[in-house]
């Protein structure tokens, strides 16, 4: 949102979440961007979703934080326009429960001597679509949990919104 709020080609449209408690939420009330909190229900087994970004006329459907798997309807009505940002290189260290510190625990656990940002499209399977971009960072000796988030959340914030902004730029040539 604080990349986007100033630019004149593109705009955050709306948040969706599942999280009633979600932080996303007063960020959005912050940057005046309007929000939708929806149902396991409403996802899985109605179009209301589907039908709220049709009418906004979405471009581009971007997670952050978001853990639940996509169903086939969405991305049909959405084809290569979902995508999704990975705290860790994928192939390795993604599917189901591998999010937040879970990856980080998992990488340090195994003795990476590098890690970093997976950017890819989101299809049918958890972390198994396309991708789009990845940022690389080295492992320090006795870095801890806290610094290499922090490493990988200076990636993010830096590459996340270029990498959305440049997919917009494509679609729309």
């Amino acid at each position: 949102m604080e990349h986007f709020k100033r630019h004149n080609d593109a705009e955050v449209a709306i948040i969706l979440t599942n999280n009633p408690q979600a932080y996303v939420l007063q960020r959005a009330d912050n940057f005046e961007v309007p929000s939708h909190v929806f149902t396991r229900h409403e996802f899985y087994e109605t179009d209301d979703v589907i039908r709220l970004l049709k009418n906004l006329n979405i471009d581009i459907i971007v997670l952050a934080g978001f853990l639940w798997l996509v169903p086939q309807s969405l991305l049909k009505a959405f084809p290569n326009k979902i995508i999704n940002l990975h705290p860790a290189l994928l192939p390795k260290y993604g599917g189901k429960g591998m999010y937040g510190d879970n990856v980080h625990k998992a990488i340090l656990a195994a003795g990476e001597e590098e890690s970093g940002i997976t950017i890819h499209f989101v299809n049918e399977h958890f972390d198994e679509g396309e991708v789009i971009h990845q940022s690389r960072f080295k492992i320090e000796p006795g870095d801890t949990l806290e610094i290499v988030k922090f490493k990988g959340q200076q990636l993010e914030h830096h590459h996340f919104p270029r990498v959305v902004e440049n997919l917009l730029r494509k679609m729309k040539s």
